[in-house]
């Protein structure tokens, strides 16, 4: 089964970073708030940033917490980068 890491930025300028088989269904979970999560309760969710696919579980839970230790900055380039080159 194929993974991926994926950013959204909610309506007040923050930075969600997760992991799923499919980003965009779990982007519409965290839009409905039952299986979302606890982040998007103070937070609502605007648009999936970035998304980086082909990864098996672990790849991807190991990008995610590399990503979550980034700055703002840094999250903000990895986006632009990533955006710029599709």
């Amino acid at each position: 089964m194929s993974y991926s890491v994926y950013i959204i930025e909610t309506e007040c300028g923050k930075y969600y970073t997760g992991v799923a088989t499919d980003p965009y269904r779990r982007f519409e979970e965290h839009k409905s708030s039952k299986k979302g999560a606890k982040f998007f309760r103070s937070a609502t969710p605007k648009t999936i940033v970035y998304i980086e696919s082909g990864l098996d579980r672990s790849e991807a839970l190991k990008r995610e917490i590399q990503i979550k230790k980034l700055t703002k900055k840094q999250k903000l380039t990895l986006v632009e980068e990533h955006n710029s080159n599709q």
